[in-house]
């Protein structure tokens, strides 16, 4: 087990064991390499999203300054910072997919949901992430993400199936 500095005591148990099994994948002194698991841990405990204290929180648990976690929670799309729907849904929104109807997928979606990308619904079920620059999926064009599930070759009457049979 890590030595645990007093200020990440708002990480659980948990997610200090999964950061911990992170870590050990990588040489010693190379703990930077374990920030985005880190930080996909931590985000998925607290309900989707992370606070600045979750990300000063892996910073001090990983021997890194707060900005080296930042950097990376603000740059990658799968990060949140603030509260959003129980549900993530990603529409893939590259070429391969606007090409194929992605455009027609998401605006199914607005509709549907009666919100627009970067809104939750208003029960907090679902939240339409603003855009998916790629999710490596092009041939199965058009796609989306639902909590890291993937669904492909979609249509409008394939994405009410799906987002129907979600609880």
């Amino acid at each position: 087990m890590a030595y645990v500095p007093n200020d990440v005591g708002v990480l659980s148990e948990h997610a200090r064991e999964e950061i911990d099994k992170w870590v050990a994948r990588f040489p010693e002194g190379k703990q930077r390499s374990a920030v985005i698991s880190a930080l996909r841990v931590a985000q998925h405990d607290n309900n989707g999203y992370l606070t600045e204290e979750l990300m000063d929180a892996v910073a001090a648990y990983l021997g890194l300054q707060p900005i080296q976690v930042y950097e990376v929670a603000s740059f990658y799309s799968m990060f949140e910072t603030k509260p959003v729907g129980r549900r993530s849904i990603s529409v893939c929104t590259n070429l391969s997919c606007s090409l194929c109807g992605s455009d027609q997928i998401v605006a199914h979606i607005e509709k549907k949901l009666g919100i627009k990308t970067g809104e939750t619904t208003s029960d907090g079920k679902f939240y339409l992430k603003r855009e998916e620059e790629c999710l490596a999926a092009c041939t199965g064009a058009p796609m989306m993400m639902v909590d890291h599930v993937y669904y492909e070759n979609l249509t409008p009457e394939k994405v009410d199936e799906i987002l129907d049979g979600l609880e």
